[in-house]
């Protein structure tokens, strides 16, 4: 007799055999119904990007990056999955973005995460569209961005030295990397996350002042918890102090010479080689032609690329734009720096604003071709308006809105942007700032090439003219008694590129001269015109009807009223020189008549139904209407050469 305690159940045949059937199907269903589960597919992680023979591999399977550059800055956030969803249509695989430290640290020890600067879910988003990505962390990213990313507080330190082990860069450094890092590390391939490598800092063998400084940004990569495959990114003349032992080198071009190749191979034999940047277009400086690089030449290049079994990141894949004062300055091989412009289109094949061009096409043509399943179908192309024009309703000088700045700072010399005690000592980073002195006599006013970039000049708030990189004196007129000498002058943007990102020192960097008399006693006041400011000057009570004449410099204030949906649109300017643009608090950039850019790009979520406040700065003259365009006009054209 068996014991009490023991059921045994005896099963006929028949029933084993459906007992079976049933378990198998379950755990088919179970199966399909998790394997596309994220917490399933990190366990399944075992091995991420290698680079240890001739090609890539991921999970040990051959593996070719087709990549992109989309910068999450240059976007507006309602627009990001657009624009991937986009770069995945194309047919590419691989996200790649810089990290602009000067917006995540604006002041030191203040970091930025949220918003347009919520760079994981940017990340969580590449993810869920299934893009690995490329995370270029800097601390330089270059990017024809201010100071390549660089924040202006830097420069507070007068011994300071960039992009080197200084012990007042490696400090900042490693705070803020203490900060990145920590939100970047649980997004690694891994981590389950899409990040399949990282950059060590950018471009360096182009600048490369000291040999301890590669080694240096490695280890605080990988000190923090990064296991991902590391790169370099050069040029080939780069390639040949850029490196860093432990790390991959890529490079950097837009026409194809094999001897680049050779020279990237002979470096590194066997190992897979990659072009980190393949230049789909170019960057535009203001006063100059909009570049251009024909469709035909770039698919030419990124095939023979692709026929060499090579990877390839396509610089840009879409630009978008240097909104705000972000815009940096270009300084080689030219006596001055010159401003880039706020459109940061760049000819790439999908533009600024989100349009299929030629080049998408004839590159998702191509891409299709190393694809075993059939692309994505284009998304639907974002609507755009025309508005009607809009009058502007009233202005307010620029000397009314001095009560609202920080308070002025007196000082016996000239004191540069970054070394005013503003924004709680950190120093004004953007924007102008306005210098004011008495002087009791006419005469000629000397720079002494200490304006930077460029200033208008006032003698008791009258325009009298401007002094730039070009124009260093100018006459003042005789007058009577005691005259306030004003001094209005404009970061136009920090140089993004070369030797000289430690003189990057904005406003009155030096002393400046009357009839060879050195000026001194300077009333001091910051404009750099952040939100707050804008919107004090929005509620003012000062504001002045059309009946009256405007006194320039001054804002001017319009409604754009939307009715239904909002739609992305193109403001122009004519009749209007040199100013910034303000909607409903956000500021979309410079503008200024010398082109080439003739057009600001406004997104449509900027937008809202009903009234939208429009504020334009202004510094000499308007027509008095805004006018608005669904295509941009970047000026005459040049192809890159």
């Amino acid at each position: 007799m068996e014991p009490s305690s023991v059921c045994v159940v005896r099963l006929s045949l028949k029933q084993r055999y459906f007992l079976l059937l049933f378990t198998a199907a379950t755990l088919i269903i179970v199966f399909h119904l998790t394997r596309n589960r994220p917490e399933v597919s990190r366990m399944n992680r075992v091995v991420g990007l290698q680079a240890e023979s001739s090609q890539f591999t991921l999970e040990r399977k051959p593996f070719r990056i087709l990549g992109g550059s989309v910068h999450y800055f240059r976007v507006p956030r309602e627009y990001w999955k657009d624009r991937l969803l986009k770069m995945k249509a194309c047919g590419l695989n691989t996200l790649t973005t810089y990290v602009p430290w000067n917006l995540h640290e604006p002041e030191r020890g203040v970091f930025k995460f949220e918003d347009h600067l919520d760079l994981e879910a940017y990340l969580h988003l590449a993810a869920s569209l299934d893009l690995w990505v490329i995370l270029r962390p800097g601390p330089y990213i270059c990017a024809e961005w201010d100071l390549g990313g660089l924040p202006s507080w830097l420069l507070r330190d007068q011994n300071m030295k960039l992009r080197t082990t200084y012990s007042g860069f490696t400090e900042a450094v490693n705070s803020y990397f203490d900060q990145l890092m920590k939100r970047v590390a649980p997004h690694q391939y891994s981590q389950g996350g899409p990040i399949i490598a990282l950059q060590v800092e950018n471009e360096y063998g182009s600048y490369a002042k000291d040999e301890e400084y590669m080694p240096f940004i490695k280890e605080a990569l990988l000190s923090r918890g990064i296991t991902e495959l590391l790169l370099t990114s050069d040029n080939n003349e780069g390639l040949k102090r850029g490196g860093v032992k432990g790390a991959l080198e890529t490079i950097n071009f837009q026409k194809l010479d094999l001897n680049d190749i050779k020279h990237l191979d002979g470096i590194q034999p066997q190992l897979p080689k990659m072009v980190m940047e393949y230049w789909s277009g170019w960057f535009d400086l203001w006063g100059g032609l909009h570049h251009v690089y024909t469709a035909e030449d770039m698919l030419s290049t990124v095939t023979e690329v692709l026929k060499m079994n090579m990877s390839i990141n396509l610089y840009m894949f879409h630009g978008g734009t240097n909104f705000g004062f972000m815009s940096g300055a270009f300084a080689v091989g030219i006596p001055a720096p010159k401003p880039m412009v706020t459109s940061y289109d760049y000819d790439a094949p999908l533009s600024e604003a989100g349009d299929y061009t030629t080049k998408y096409h004839l590159l998702r043509n191509l891409f299709s071709h190393y694809h075993t399943q059939p692309l994505p179908d284009l998304p639907t192309r974002q609507d755009r308006r025309a508005y009607h024009p809009i009058v502007i309703e009233k202005h307010l000088s620029l000397w009314d809105t001095l009560h609202f700045t920080e308070k002025p700072f007196k000082s016996e010399r000239p004191v540069n942007m970054e070394n005013l005690p503003v924004n709680n000592n950190n120093g004004q980073s953007y924007g102008y700032t306005l210098y004011e002195t008495i002087i009791t006599s006419g005469g000629a006013l000397n720079s002494k090439n200490s304006v930077r970039d460029r200033a208008l000049v006032f003698v008791d708030k009258h325009f009298i003219g401007v002094l730039d990189y070009e124009v260093q004196e100018l006459a003042i007129p005789d007058g009577k008694g005691r005259r306030t000498l004003g001094l209005l002058v404009e970061n136009s943007g920090r140089v993004n590129y070369g030797n000289t990102l430690d003189e990057q020192q904005k406003g009155l960097v030096g002393d400046i001269q009357l009839n060879t008399h050195v000026l001194r006693d300077f009333m001091i006041h910051s404009l750099d015109m952040k939100p707050g400011f804008v919107s004090r000057v929005e509620s003012s009570g000062h504001w002045l009807s059309t009946r009256h004449q405007p006194t320039f410099p001054a804002f001017f204030k319009a409604r754009l009223y939307v009715n239904g949906s909002p739609k992305d649109t193109f403001i122009k300017l004519p009749g209007w020189s040199k100013g910034v643009v303000f909607i409903n608090g956000k500021n979309l950039g410079r503008y200024w008549s010398i082109g080439p850019q003739q057009t600001l790009y406004l997104p449509g979520p900027w937008l809202h139904r009903g009234d939208n406040q429009v504020i334009v700065f202004e510094e000499q003259e308007t027509d008095g209407k805004i006018q608005f365009t669904t295509n941009p006009d970047y000026g005459m054209t040049v192809d890159v050469q």
